[in-house]
This record gives C-alpha cells, structure tokens and sequence, in this order.
C-alpha cells in the first residue's frame, strides 16, 4: 500500500492531458516517424469547444515547443544502460524515499506521449522505455511494471525494496501505448509492440481486476478475497476509453464488463454521493453493494475520500471517453 506524491499527480498529469489533446511531427534526415505522427488534429464530438485565438497553427507550435522541454526536463537514462529510458518524476524532492526517481504512472505517460508524438527520434524513446518497463516488473508477475523505483547507493536503478508491486492506472497506460505503438510503427521490428500489449492485458486481466464483480483492483497486490482492498478502486483508474480499445484489440469481452462497471460505479458516486459539486473522491470501496467514498487514511493520506491528487485527474480522463466515443454515459 503506496503513497504517491503530489509531483506526480499533477505536474506529470499535465503532459498526459497535453499528450491527448495535440502533438507535432519533426522531420528531419534518416526519420523514423509514425504513420500518424502529430498534429493529427482529431474531429470530436459534436459541440466540443477549441480555443479560437491563438490559431491551430499557434497551438501546435506551442505544444511542439512544450514537448521537448518536456524531454529535456524529464526524459532520462539509467547511467548503465544506454538503451533504456525512463521519466523522472522527483526533481523537487516530495517523493517517497528521497532517493525515488520514477513510478508507473509517470512511464505509462511517457509511453503514451511518445507514441502520440511519433517523430523522428519517438520510436527509439519509446522502445528504450518499453525496456525500462520490461526490466522493472512486479514481483507478483513481471508482465507488470513494479509501482516504483529508486536509485540505490551504487546508482543502479532498481524496484523500491520490499515494495515492488504494481499499480493498475500505470500499466494501463503503458497497455495502452503499446496499442498506439502498433498503430503508428507497425509490429514486425525488433518489439513485437501488439504481442506485448495482449501481453500486459492479459496480466491485467489475470492480477488487476476483481472478475467476479468485473471491478478495476488498485493494483496487483489487492486480493480479490480482501473485503477491503479487493473491493475498492481509484476512481481515476476507471479509464474508460481504454477499456473499449482493449476489447477491441484482444476480442476479450470481460473488458465490456469492466468497462460498464465502471460507468455504474461513477454514475453512483456522483448521483448519490457528490452533493452539489459532481466531484469524485480519489478512492471507492464498496459495502453491501453500494459504493461510498473511502474514509481518510485508507490508503494514501487523509484526503482519500476526498477530491484530491489522484481524482484530479478525473476530468481529463472521463472527459476524453466523451470526446472520442461520444458515449453519454
């Protein structure tokens, strides 16, 4: 049971957000980009808003320049590996251990952004992160990337000692990229990236979501059995574009059931729970079949039933089902 800190919450959520939104293709000698390399400038949902001033072009740049300082700041190399990246996420120290440089959460969103970026150095970024990933599983089963990790006195980056456990929205996340991956490189190089997308569904499948209730699981250390943990969730892990692209990708039907409980479980927060505001609290545990908001300190901090660091990201997330599916849910 994990705390995470604010830094990756929110700094790090903004690149997700800027990631769905918009990005810019680079061309330049012996490029290697996507076949949908950024700006692909997506049509949305009828009566979906854009700012008309400053112009697409603006915004693209804007976004463009946004990126690489994105990389600049955060896109790094374990000293020991020349072929492997990783996002660090504790620049300012609030991490947990101080000497933390990366969690799940944070790859799963580089993955994401590089893929949608698709340009000339992307695919070679996003492989070396795929390898951060493959070499930093969980120790429940290493198709899962461990939640997090540090660097140790000899400065190799390892899993956090006696924590090395998954959390579920980051291996969605990198789930999901490899989908992206597919989409824009193609499968037949060195990664075959659609293998290894079925590959971690699976394990999501299998370690992540309760099956019995259909129930996204806060990560593969959650017992199914646990009347607590097995039964509870994060609200911003009910990613529900995501669900409707696995199913799609794997033809596996429980991502249906997930994903239509994910809709009840939001639908009954925010009818039942939510007062006058429609926020969502960041965790839901469950009792006698009804869903509440979680009471403080149950997992990360006193703020846990509350609008807080992990459900700020609710309206990226919800709100981007909308925007590409149209579904009114």
């Amino acid at each position: 049971m994990k705390k995470r800190s604010l830094l990756i919450a929110v700094a790090v959520i903004v690149f997700g957000i800027i990631a769905s939104i918009a990005l810019v293709s680079q061309t330049k000698k012996k490029e290697v980009a996507g076949k949908r390399a950024f700006p692909q400038h997506t049509v949305y949902q009828a009566g979906t808003i854009k700012p008309d001033n400053p112009s697409q072009e603006e915004m693209d740049a804007a976004v463009t320049t946004f990126y690489e300082t994105w990389k600049d700041n955060y896109l790094k190399q374990p000293a020991d590996k020349n072929d492997e990246y990783y996002i660090f996420y504790n620049d300012k120290g609030y991490a947990e251990p101080k000497n933390a440089v990366t969690v799940s959460e944070a790859h799963g969103y580089g993955m994401m952004i590089t893929a949608i970026m698709a340009g000339s150095e992307d695919k070679r970024y996003f492989d070396g992160l795929y390898r951060f990933y493959k070499a930093h599983g969980s120790d429940h089963d290493p198709t899962l990337m461990a939640w997090q990790q540090i660097k140790d006195k000899s400065g190799k980056i390892i899993n956090t000692p006696g924590d090395a456990d998954s959390a579920t929205d980051g291996d969605m996340d990198i789930a999901y990229s490899l989908l992206l991956a597919h989409r824009q490189w193609g499968s037949e190089g060195e990664i075959d990236y659609l293998a290894s997308a079925k590959d971690i569904l699976d394990a999501i499948m299998s370690n992540e979501i309760n099956r019995s209730q259909s129930l996204v699981k806060l990560g593969d250390w959650a017992e199914d059995e646990d009347d607590v943990y097995g039964q509870s969730t994060r609200s911003s892990d009910l990613l529900l574009n995501h669900f409707k692209t696995f199913e799609a990708a794997t033809g596996n039907d429980e991502w249906i059931d997930v994903r239509d409980k994910a809709y009840k479980v939001i639908q009954s927060i925010y009818k039942e729970k939510s007062g006058n505001t429609g926020l969502i609290p960041d965790f839901i545990v469950q009792s006698k079949g009804e869903y509440h908001p979680a009471e403080s300190d149950f997992l990360e901090g006193e703020n846990d039933g509350n609008y807080s660091w992990n459900s700020s990201r609710t309206p990226w997330r919800y709100t981007l089902d909308y925007l590409l599916t149209g579904d009114e849910r």
